[in-house]
């Protein structure tokens, strides 16, 4: 019996260089494939995450989220003090949400889309 092996996001961009630029601030983020039109990153723990020229872009207030998992609220933290460093705005400091039983932090990529640093408590 055929089984998947694997997962890719696939998101419109403009500017392949500056998600490029931004997305291998994060640590565990990697160039899986480079395309030409296309960028495929890979994400330790598993799964891909996939930026193409061709494709639409399509944002609006936090849709979509793209939400990348760490271990730790010190990681977390860690990550968040990277962005800061490289002058990257964030939507405030990582905090904790009770609802969720996470702890978390947002911030917008070059291309407009939400990034969600997190890790469930």
């Amino acid at each position: 019996m055929a089984k998947l092996n694997g997962m890719i996001s696939f998101y419109g961009t403009d500017n392949l260089k500056a998600v490029s630029e931004f997305y291998l601030q994060i640590p565990g983020i990697e160039i899986y494939k480079d395309q030409g039109k296309c960028l495929i990153f890979s994400v330790d723990g598993g799964g891909y995450l996939g930026f193409c020229k061709h494709l639409d872009i399509t944002v609006s207030e936090k849709s979509p989220i793209i939400t990348l998992l760490t271990e730790g609220k010190a990681s977390v933290d860690r990550i968040y003090e990277r962005f800061e460093e490289a002058m990257v705005e964030t939507e405030g400091a990582p905090e904790l949400n009770r609802e969720f039983g996470i702890y978390h932090f947002f911030l917008k990529d070059p291309t407009g889309y939400t990034l969600e640093i997190q890790t469930f408590i």
